[in-house]
């Protein structure tokens, strides 16, 4: 794809990435993504802000072809899927200094072995002259790196953002087009990537409110512009109530436990919950993550196998541990045949939430009378609890 103009001066490259299924090898796709670098010609500067994984930078160096100077090329974030062509490009422009932050200076150096003398470091608040246009530099740390930045171009009004408020989205358009679309994007790119770090995101929304911004140009997906729409919805995601709202990760092997996920949802129903359940044989993991960001209580379904709990109960409760959402409430429900430790294995992998752990419910093979009306207290207790604590 040819570089395309955003204002004057100010272009898009980068790669658009419709094919690849799986992100870092962990995270899934469905909808592709586009790796966003961005040119900015100043009257007596040109820079490049960030490039594209290195197997995509033959794409990114066609772009470059009109390009015959550059004098500097930004680094907002050292993951490779950025910075991973800076060295290409400063191959191709050896005259070229990077700019980055003082923690990404070593990261580049050891995981792209770039010399220590082609990097110029930059202080939160910095500025960078272009001549007619001015780049200011502020630090965003853990969102999601500890050396992150973004840099707002002042005359144009345009925050370049990096990985704060992408999207994984292939897509012609070089702008949001369709809102709906975009925004379950980047609520999965959220509940995946930034939810860890939601405490320190507030901190780093409440510092970009300073700027006038009229175009938010992020490193993954379409550009946004209008910006309360993507800042809105993150003030919602980092809010600290969840909502009154049930997760139900489960697998079951022989119908024991799916019976018991199926009565305990209609239970939770009856009260006025919402819930959300998913069969983790087939979930797509990044959907389980997206429900993740307003849960309230989050319950583990699970039969027993070979004393503990399935794996794939196990990896989604590891994965909620990593995620770290907000939810106020635990519990686990499922069926054993003759013993075992589900409960505290389970309890164990979960040490980063801070939640309240509700009794679990487990039966012994199939559940008969007295294991579907543990089930109905267990659901009322969850909608008193998520009464008193003013969810909605």
């Amino acid at each position: 794809m040819k570089p395309r103009k955003i204002k004057d001066n100010i272009y898009w490259m980068g790669f658009v990435d419709w094919d690849t299924r799986l992100f870092d090898s962990l995270i899934p796709l469905p909808d592709g993504t586009s790796y966003n670098a961005f040119l900015i010609k100043g009257s007596e500067k040109t820079v490049l802000i960030d490039t594209v994984e290195s197997k995509f930078f033959y794409e990114l160096e066609a772009q470059l072809e009109s390009v015959e100077k550059l004098d500097y090329v930004i680094s907002l974030h050292a993951e490779q899927d950025h910075s991973g062509s800076i060295p290409h490009v400063l191959a191709r422009y050896p005259d070229a200094k990077l700019i980055t932050s003082a923690k990404a200076k070593g990261i580049l150096m050891d995981h792209l072995h770039v010399a220590e003398e082609s990097i110029i470091t930059v202080e939160d608040g910095e500025t960078l002259s272009l001549g007619d246009k001015v780049l200011e530099f502020m630090y965003t740390p853990w969102v999601h790196w500890p050396e992150t930045m973004v840099a707002f171009l002042r005359e144009d009004n345009i925050l370049f953002s990096c990985d704060f408020f992408g999207s994984h989205i292939a897509t012609s358009d070089l702008f949001i087009t369709d809102e709906a679309r975009s925004y379950e994007a980047a609520k999965r790119y959220y509940a995946e990537v930034m939810m860890p770090f939601r405490k320190v995101i507030k901190k780093n929304l409440a510092k970009i409110g300073k700027y006038d911004i009229e175009i938010i140009a992020p490193s993954h997906g379409p550009l946004i512009q209008r910006p309360s729409f993507i800042i809105d919805a993150h003030n919602e995601w980092i809010d600290d109530l969840p909502k009154n709202k049930v997760i139900i990760p489960y697998v079951s092997m022989h119908s024991s436990t799916r019976k018991m996920v199926d009565y305990f949802v209609s239970a939770l129903v009856d009260r006025g919950v919402s819930v959300q359940q998913f069969d983790l044989t087939v979930t797509d993991i990044g959907k389980l993550a997206i429900a993740l960001v307003d849960a309230g209580t989050i319950v583990v379904g699970s039969p027993t196998v070979l004393a503990g709990p399935h794996p794939l109960a196990a990896y989604a409760a590891l994965l909620a541990n990593a995620l770290r959402p907000k939810a106020r409430f635990l519990s686990i429900i499922g069926s054993y045949g003759w013993g075992g430790r589900t409960v505290e294995i389970l309890s164990s992998l979960v040490p980063n939430l801070k939640v309240e752990v509700i009794e679990p419910v487990l039966v012994k093979g199939a559940p008969r009378k007295e294991g579907f009306a543990a089930l109905e207290n267990l659901a009322e207790t969850i909608a008193v609890k998520h009464k008193e604590q003013g969810l909605r």
